[in-house]
């Protein structure tokens, strides 16, 4: 491509499909790479890579031309191919379309919506990993938002200057004042435009992994599951019956159940009393005390009730994964009913899980929300706090009576201490900016609870129930205490994004490494961070690489990933990764290292080296691909993290 483009002079005229078709099929490769930079990472790189080739090969027009507003046929003085500037500006739009939030009164568009074509089943799809800087770059354009993307890709890939960069996202759809700023946040980014040719980047160079075969081995039964009971639902359907009366967004009934029936009787909750949790031998939910100055308001309670026997069509209904969201056995445990940010809240527990309600407060159900989250097996600390309210960014929390002091920490500033969070008398906390929510990542608030035993830390992953975050190895996690942890976490919170709304009960980083870089360009941390779920499957672990930083919060290079396996966790306590890295001089290495049980490590392929012990570096070039495995002190072979 051109290392210079300028606006035409020429009055448009349409681009035919001839023209388009001949410029997709020669660059294919390129526009693809083109819309996996600028999608969204919160997609996932399976997505990324599904959706790129989608909007690529939904790119030609529908007739016989592109339009009027089409680039000129002619080639432009610098030879830019108008075919070519046609279908690179449809897919930086529909690329950008995909990054927009969705609104819940608003149609969502084409590109917003999953692809229809192409579908890889039983795969997951995602290109080559390439090296720490490569990983570095990836991080740092995630917090850039889509136009921000669109123009630190457009100078690097396309080499366009500053004036054509602004000239295609406006056609794109991006306002002027918007395309300026997303110049200058651009420039905020390090100049690293040879690294966007990389095969990390490159969704027409893929690896393959498999799915997860005993779930979808297990959602294979449940399909047939749910079709017999379709049926038999079905031939209830056309039964005669009376319903339980009129409930607000509940949805009709047409089956009596006598211990259903109980379950929808507010007189029959289960109510705990203010001080039962001093003599209880469980310290769990099960032990909350009821609370709220709605916990006698008998019409919110029941119309709570009959919306989570049957939610009807208006309810808004959302459950963390594994989480079943059917009707209670019997009568739950009213754990709070009451006013927070205008809404009317009402949190229940059945043994197994905690369920949320609410409505506008001035007692309109008919947009009324439904969540549940699995909590069985909840111990003290997990059982410390609840999320009662979301609002504006904020989230408000419900503390366990056995809480005595409630606290803010920002994750990303290890030194700046804690500041006190005030509760109401029931225990329900001002309200706190959620992480979960932000859309970059330059704070990270975490709630900081201290119970009769210790200094907690939790934090908010967009869940009814905060993760608790724990330090230490995979045998013996504790929480999170003294500098060198705060300093860990600090360069991982940024990370925790990519377990958000996957059911996370805890989330243990262990530093298992630290490792002397070559040419005395100081030392690194090694941190594998795992997050363990409620349901016991499911779990996801990162290897992290952690050079020297000067700023405290930096996040790390993101070495390894595996998802659904015991790796890192106290069933497979150890774990190996490496990564691609250049030192100041200039020079690039394969740096390695395990954790306690390796006795040697090695790397073939691109680079052939080994090393005695758990560490290795070893000479390479930029942009090689080496395959790493290790042998424990038994003499077992083990490949790295994956």
């Amino acid at each position: 491509m051109p290392t210079k483009q300028v606006a035409p002079s020429a009055a448009p005229s349409p681009v035919d499909v001839e023209q388009a078709e001949a410029a997709l099929v020669e660059h294919y490769p390129r526009l693809v790479r083109l819309a996996y930079l600028v999608l969204p990472p919160t997609l996932g790189r399976n997505r990324r890579v599904l959706t790129a080739h989608s909007l690529a090969q939904r790119t030609l027009p529908r007739g016989r031309a592109a339009g009027p507003e089409a680039i000129p046929a002619a080639r432009r003085p610098d030879g830019t191919d108008p075919g070519y500037a046609y279908v690179r500006g449809q897919v930086l739009r529909s690329a950008l379309d995909a990054g927009l939030p969705l609104f819940r009164k608003a149609w969502p568009t084409r590109a917003q919506l999953p692809p229809l074509l192409p579908q890889v089943w039983g795969l997951r799809l995602f290109p080559r990993s390439g090296g720490a800087d490569e990983l570095a770059l990836d991080q740092r354009l995630s917090t850039l938002s889509g136009p921000a993307r669109a123009a630190y890709v457009l100078r690097g890939l396309e080499k366009l200057d500053d004036t054509e960069v602004r000239r295609i996202l406006t056609e794109a759809g991006v306002t002027e004042a918007a395309a300026r700023g997303a110049l200058a946040t651009a420039d905020g980014v390090l100049p690293q435009y040879e690294l966007l040719a990389s095969p990390e980047f490159d969704p027409c160079s893929l690896q393959a992994r498999p799915t997860d075969l005993m779930r979808r081995r297990q959602h294979g039964r449940a399909a047939l599951v749910a079709g017999a009971a379709l049926l038999v639902c079905g031939a209830l359907l056309t039964l005669p019956g009376g319903g339980w009366g009129p409930d607000g967004a509940a949805a009709p009934s047409y089956a009596q159940n006598p211990a259903a029936e109980q379950a929808l009787d507010p007189a029959k909750l289960t109510r705990i009393a203010p001080t039962a949790w001093q003599t209880s031998s469980r310290t769990d939910f099960s032990a909350w005390p009821t609370r709220g100055d709605r916990a006698t308001d008998t019409g919110l309670l029941r119309r709570a009730l009959a919306v989570w026997a049957r939610p009807g069509s208006a309810v808004q209904v959302s459950a963390t994964p594994g989480t079943a969201s059917g009707p209670a056995m019997g009568p739950p445990q009213l754990l709070f009913a009451g006013t927070v940010d205008r809404a009317a809240v009402v949190l229940l527990y059945d043994g197994l899980r905690v369920v949320r309600y609410a409505e506008d407060g001035n007692g309109d159900s008919s947009g009324a929300a439904l969540d549940f989250a699995r909590v069985d097996g909840a111990d003290a600390p997990a059982s410390n706090a609840l999320v009662v309210g979301r609002t504006d960014g904020n989230v408000r929390y419900l503390t366990a009576p056995w809480v005595h002091e409630a606290a803010v920490r920002d994750l990303l500033d290890p030194a700046g201490g804690s500041h006190p969070l005030r509760r109401s008398k029931d225990g329900v906390t001002d309200p706190v900016p959620s992480p979960a929510q932000a859309s970059s990542c330059t704070s990270w608030e975490a709630l900081e609870l201290r119970d009769e035993v210790s200094d907690r830390l939790m934090t908010d992953l967009g869940e009814l129930t905060p993760a608790r975050l724990t330090s230490g190895t995979p045998a013996a996690p504790h929480d999170v205490k003294g500098p060198a942890e705060l300093a860990s976490w600090a360069r991982t919170a940024c990370l925790l994004p990519g377990v958000r709304s996957h059911g996370v009960r805890s989330v243990n980083s262990w530093s298992y490494a630290r490792q002397q870089l070559p040419e005395g360009n100081g030392s690194a941390d090694w941190v594998c961070t795992r997050a363990e779920t409620w349901r016991g499957t499911g779990g996801r672990a990162l290897a992290q690489f952690q050079p020297p930083s000067e700023k405290p919060g930096a996040p790390g290079a993101i070495a390894a990933r595996s998802e659904d396996s015991p790796a890192c966790g106290v069933r497979s306590p150890r774990v190996l990764a490496g990564v691609l890295w250049k030192s100041r001089g200039g020079q690039w290495y394969v740096l390695a290292a395990g954790s306690t049980q390796f006795a040697s490590l090695a790397t073939t392929g691109g680079v052939e080296g080994s090393a005695p012990g758990r560490f290795l570096a070893v000479r390479a070039r930029q942009g090689v691909q080496a395959e790493l495995n290790g042998r424990l002190r038994d003499g077992t072979r083990v490949g790295a993290l994956r």
